[in-house]
């Protein structure tokens, strides 16, 4: 048998491990908060309070706690400190939720702006084309002109007014 070294774990050794879900925790931590915050409970702690005292003080003496309430205030003490841990407990839970939901906002609203400024984008797009495509009125106007001039070469050459230019391609404006 070796010698036990004090410089090294022992691998046999084991400790009281607790399997307990801290989600389960939290989840009944925050029921006994939110319980704890209602005016329920403020109603029901009165009342136990009340008949407290009448039992103690009142008709039906039986003293187990006499006028200065020690165990009365024992209580609100224990109740104190399991409920202020878990008030804690539950508002930590409460702040990594809104974390993460502040992080999901942020992530959303990074991509509304990424998909606004894209569209902005195509927008001004579309508007540069349009701006440069042939309106309706301007082709209808040239057309218009085109087949002024083809009617007047046709009726020129009818009537032998001028030199057949038909082979020579549309007419060039007069530069003056």
């Amino acid at each position: 048998m070796s010698p036990r070294r004090l410089d090294t774990p022992s691998a046999g050794r084991r400790r009281f491990s607790a399997d307990i879900d801290a989600d389960v925790v939290g989840v009944y931590a925050e029921r006994v908060a939110r319980f704890l915050g209602t005016g329920a409970y403020l109603a029901i702690q009165t009342v136990v309070v009340i008949v407290w005292i009448l039992l103690n003080i009142g008709v039906f003496t039986f003293g187990w706690d006499p006028y200065p309430f020690i165990l009365l205030n024992l209580a609100f003490s224990t109740q104190a400190a399991y409920a202020a841990p878990l008030i804690l407990l539950a508002q930590n839970r409460q702040e990594n939720r809104d974390k993460v939901s502040l992080d999901e906002d942020r992530r959303r609203a990074a991509q509304t702006k990424a998909d606004t400024e894209f569209l902005a984008r195509e927008l001004a797009a579309v508007r540069l084309a349009v701006g440069e495509t042939v309106s309706r009125d301007y082709l209808r106007r040239e057309l218009d002109g085109l087949l002024d001039d083809l009617m007047e070469r046709l009726t020129a050459e009818r009537t032998g007014d001028g030199p057949s230019d038909a082979a020579s391609g549309p007419r060039m404006p007069d530069p003056r």
